[in-house]
């Protein structure tokens, strides 16, 4: 295997076990949040969605119907979520680099 292919792998790998944990603490804390135990802070659950957690997090809010209107967190989680997708569209279209930076900056190019 070639040094990019073992790179793609890697990062793909490193995005599934992060989106995993993400779904999984959002099943945790929905759970303990009906036990009245500690919770999972929400700080820690936008973390994750910002370190590359954000389809698990926003798949764990939909399964679990957890956290789907308490603002200013699902606010966040969807911003999080927006910057993400247009940052993976960016990486994956070239054409759209420019598109989305004059959109950004409004300078057109």
């Amino acid at each position: 295997m070639t040094d990019r292919v073992v790179l793609i792998l890697t990062c793909v790998g490193l995005a599934v076990l992060v989106n995993a944990l993400a779904f999984v603490l959002f099943g945790l804390d929905k759970r303990r949040a009906r036990r009245g135990v500690w919770r999972v802070p929400e700080r820690n659950l936008l973390i994750l969605a910002a370190l590359g957690g954000s389809v698990g997090a926003k798949l764990g809010q939909r399964v679990f119907r957890h956290k789907t209107s308490k603002q200013p967190f699902a606010g966040t989680l969807n911003a999080i979520c927006l910057m993400q997708a247009v940052a993976v569209v960016a990486m994956v279209i070239p054409a759209s680099r420019q598109w989305i930076l004059s959109g950004l900056t409004g300078v057109s190019g």
